[in-house]
């Protein structure tokens, strides 16, 4: 494709809407993965603390009675 300006490249034939909120939802998501993912692996990892926590308890309760 031959675009003679940049406006006519930013207006894609017409299509600028749908490609451009493309990329904009493309790149939104490929920001946001990481972010969850994060996220996701703090809250397993706190929820593994708990349970080892829980059951360490559980252990030294069942020595004592």
């Amino acid at each position: 494709m031959n675009w003679g300006s940049p406006a006519e490249f930013f207006a894609m034939g017409g299509y600028a809407l749908y490609v451009w909120g493309s990329f904009g939802v493309c790149a939104i998501a490929l920001i946001m993965e990481p972010i969850l993912v994060g996220k996701r692996r703090s809250e397993v990892l706190r929820s593994l603390r708990r349970a080892a926590l829980a059951d360490q308890l559980e252990d030294e309760g069942n020595k004592a009675g």
